[in-house]
């Protein structure tokens, strides 16, 4: 339990310390930022809009840097996060909110596959090793783990979109008269756009953890606790999976939680190679169309993904590793 307590107090300090930089660095910007936005549009944005943008910024503000910073953190926590250049009247939690359910279906369940597949493989390649499954599988994937993402993307695209019309090349779904729903047949449309993103980094994503745990796996069949284990005659199932593989995998935990931190902030150069509809294009868009607030709400989502995931992998590590609450 005092572990846990210390994790949740570490977690608290490193958001607040985020949430105190995001505040700050507009601030800190020479000149004023809601008039460079109000000239982008040529002073067709509204007196309300403006007004809400130098709150935003914290220029020509009657409130004091404390008191706006106490304005800022109540805004963070009812999710008020000004309006979004790019898609103006819209808010900008409305617009994170259409696109990060496209990312999360995409990249974390591609992500979550990967590791549980990588994983796998890396734990019957190192029982194995020097076996078939062991000559073939490690070499394969360092190689696909070193392609990056959007050379792969493309060859896909020129593969199987473009040459074979196997499946489309862009887009989240085919955009009819009909509207987007819950029903079988735009299920299978936003499957059969998200195949080639998924594949593509998938293929780029699970070597990692093939050879990650495949090498963590070896070292840990060396210890003595596995010797023992195979001196008392246990079957070799339960040897590879709740002794070695039980203890190899809480390194890579970590990895894996920082991993499914940053699917908030999605795969952007596979999202702007299929034009998908999610977190990585939205953050390309907010950034070459100078949407501020936009990216200052992105940027502090990925923040607290990144530190929720590594607290949870923190607590599951406590929990599969007793010695890790006993260390001192």
């Amino acid at each position: 339990m005092r572990y846990v307590l210390r994790r949740l107090g570490f977690f608290v300090l490193t958001l607040w310390v985020a949430l105190t930089l995001n505040f700050l660095l507009p601030r800190l910007m020479p000149g004023n930022p809601a008039l460079a936005m109000m000239s982008k549009f040529h002073g067709e944005l509204s007196p309300k809009a403006l007004n809400a943008l130098e709150v935003l910024f914290g220029v020509n503000t009657h409130e004091s840097l404390l008191g706006q910073y106490f304005s800022y953190l109540h805004q963070i926590l009812t999710g008020n996060f000004g309006i979004s250049l790019d898609e103006y009247p819209a808010s900008v939690t409305s617009v994170i909110g259409s696109a990060i359910w496209w990312t999360v279906g995409l990249v974390g369940v591609t992500t979550v596959l990967a590791f549980i597949l990588g994983t796998g493989l890396g734990i019957v390649s190192a029982w194995r090793r020097g076996g078939k499954l062991d000559s073939i599988v490690p070499p394969v994937f360092v190689i696909t783990s070193a392609i990056p993402y959007f050379w792969m993307a493309m060859v896909l695209v020129l593969i199987f979109a473009l040459t074979l019309h196997w499946f489309p090349s862009q887009g989240g779904y085919y955009v009819t008269t009909d509207t987007p729903g819950f029903n079988l047949t735009f299920f299978q449309d936003v499957l059969n756009h998200a195949f080639l993103p998924a594949v593509a980094l998938l293929i780029t994503t699970i070597g990692t953890w093939i050879l990650t745990m495949r090498n963590t796996m070896i070292t840990t069949l060396a210890e003595d606790y596995v010797r023992m284990a195979r001196a008392k005659g246990l079957p070799g199932w339960r040897i590879m999976l709740d002794y070695a593989a039980r203890n190899a995998i809480l390194p890579n935990l970590t990895g894996f939680a920082m991993s499914l931190g940053f699917v908030v902030s999605g795969a952007i150069l596979i999202e702007y190679v299929f034009n998908y509809p999610g977190i990585g294009y939205m953050l390309l868009q907010a950034v070459s169309g100078e949407d501020y607030p936009l990216m200052q709400a992105l940027f502090l989502l990925i923040t607290v993904a990144v530190l929720f995931a590594i607290l949870v992998a923190d607590i599951l590590t406590a929990l599969l590793d007793p010695r890790t609450r006993a260390a001192r």
